[in-house]
């Protein structure tokens, strides 16, 4: 039997045997107060019967129908109980009220063994509202913790029954009915602070000490992490996190899974017990992109950029980029262009730790002229893959080679992926067939 449970079975056998003393000896005496204790020592006992069982049942490993673990089972006995506790501060209270405003008044017997009997309850009571408390903060139980503030508010009605019944032999008959009512109140206050607590687990309200511990768990981490989102929720004594996390679009999935495990490790060790989820996303980085973008550009000498790629290293953003610059400039002008776009760039983008540059030679206009050749090869491929002729068929003589320009013509409802995919097929089987083209540009339409 785990201790949870021994806990709980010592809280039934206690109950027992309150009933049974305040019940016999309340009618001997006629003391409702008494007997109101007994009445309520009874709730005292379901209650208990009921930890004893959800106990059990909530110490039960997670399974393929409760994923989450049964550790709500506890809440739904402490919600029972705050119910039973209810009701039966409201019969309490009635009888108290008949006895001091109606016409019946009964004489309270306070006899020596009333009184005794009251201290021995009083002594049980402490004692077990000190175990059970015990066991609840060791374990993290909240039945067991709700057992404890029950028989907390058992202790100060049976102070208040001894108060009565010594007021009764003091020859005030109405300080035990007052007493009752006094121990109504408490009962029904304890129930109202019972079902407000376990209603909020119940309903997932975010525990603010947890979330507090778990967000300061989090923001301790070095290097920072940008936490995104962080939505917690409790069941038997243990807190459960789902935590969103941003990384840079260029981090590794090993870097961002390590990130994750460092989180994890840290909420646990803020909250034992916990359950920690981590989901990863990449952050947006073309804002930061554009802004560096923008940044180089605006250096005098800066023909184009190009492949900027953001990189996680260490904790640390580096930017690597690609400069075209004129061809005739020397390596010295170019290397000091570059100096002065690296500096722009962290002046506009101090979230970059480091910049990396590329530097290309600007590819100059170059001379062409067009050139007349027999088209009929490839306006056979162009019938053969399209079943039409093409719309345009131009040959320029470049530098680089003789390059052949196709215009088609295509069908207004086709994809672009069937167009990109016929013209793919002409460029590759007119370069087949005359090796001489250096390149081939198709341009389609509809």
């Amino acid at each position: 039997m785990s201790p949870q449970r021994r806990a709980a079975l010592m809280s039934v056998v206690a109950a027992a045997v309150l009933i049974a003393l305040k019940l016999s000896v309340g009618l001997a005496t006629h003391s409702l107060g008494l007997v109101s204790e007994a009445i309520h020592s009874g709730t005292d006992l379901v209650a208990a019967l009921l930890t004893f069982f959800a106990v059990g049942v909530a110490v039960r490993p997670a399974d393929v129908a409760h994923q989450y673990g049964h550790g709500k089972a506890e809440h739904l006995t402490a919600l029972a109980e705050a119910a039973f506790l209810s009701a039966a501060s409201v019969l309490i209270a009635l009888r108290a009220l008949e006895r001091l405003f109606g016409t019946s008044h009964p004489r309270v017997h306070a006899e020596w063994y009333a009184v005794a009997a009251i201290g021995v309850v009083i002594l049980v009571d402490a004692s077990r509202a000190a175990v059970s408390w015990r066991a609840a903060q060791r374990y993290g139980s909240a039945a067991l913790a709700s057992n404890a503030v029950h028989f907390g508010s058992d202790l100060a009605g049976s102070l208040a029954v001894l108060a009565g019944l010594l007021l009764a032999r003091g020859g005030h008959p109405n300080g035990d009915s007052i007493a009752a009512l006094f121990v109504a109140v408490l009962v029904l206050l304890a129930a109202f602070r019972l079902a407000k607590v376990n209603v909020d687990v119940l309903m997932d309200r975010a525990p603010a000490a947890a979330e507090e511990a778990a967000r300061a768990a989090i923001a301790g981490l070095q290097p920072p992490v940008d936490l995104r989102r962080l939505r917690m929720r409790q069941a038997g004594g243990r807190q459960f996190a789902d935590v969103v996390i941003g990384v840079p679009s260029a981090t590794g999935v090993g870097q961002g899974h390590a990130t994750a495990d460092a989180i994890e490790a840290a909420v646990e060790a803020a909250l034992p017990g916990s359950d920690v989820v981590v989901h990863v996303e990449p952050l947006e980085d073309e804002a930061l992109r554009d802004r560096a973008h923008a940044a180089a550009i605006t250096v005098p000498g800066v023909r184009e950029v190009h492949n900027l790629v953001l990189l996680e290293i260490g904790g640390r953003t580096e930017l690597s980029l690609h400069l075209k610059l004129p061809g005739d400039a020397s390596l010295e002008a170019a290397h000091d262009v570059a100096e002065q776009v690296e500096d722009a760039i962290r002046q506009a983008v101090p979230e970059v730790d480091a910049v990396q540059t590329h530097l290309e030679p600007l590819t100059e206009r170059a001379a062409g002229h067009e050139e007349t050749r027999d088209a009929q090869t490839v306006e056979r491929i162009v019938r053969e893959v399209t079943g039409m002729e093409p719309r345009e068929v131009r040959f320029l003589r470049t530098d680089a080679g003789l390059v052949a320009l196709l215009t088609l013509g295509l069908d207004a409802r086709s994809t672009l992926a069937d167009a990109h995919a016929r013209a793919s097929e002409i460029e590759e089987r007119i370069r087949r067939e005359q090796p001489e083209i250096a390149d081939v540009v198709v341009h389609t339409e509809p």
